[in-house]
């Protein structure tokens, strides 16, 4: 009988291949983590602030602080440069 590439696989033929496919696995199995993950993520509404100005909106509306307080603190809301946050 002829041996075409050697007389069979040897032990790291076979350490390679279990490896090999539990490195597979592994990524198939991530893969599928992260697809369930973002397809979660991106389905749910993200929450957003009020952002300060209507923070003083609201509170002008409930009656908390009258029409002089109201434009004297906008004013200085609006003079003040403020940080760029992201969402």
């Amino acid at each position: 009988m002829m041996w075409w590439y050697g007389p069979g696989m040897n032990g790291w033929g076979y350490a390679l291949m279990t490896v090999s496919t539990v490195l597979l696995w592994s990524l198939i199995i991530l893969g599928v983590i992260a697809l369930v993950r973002y397809l979660a993520r991106s389905g749910r509404p993200t929450a957003t602030r009020p952002t300060p100005e209507q923070l003083l909106a609201e509170r002008f509306a409930r009656g908390e602080i009258d029409e002089q307080e109201y434009h004297q603190r906008l004013a200085t809301l609006r003079d003040r440069p403020r940080p760029f946050v992201e969402p």
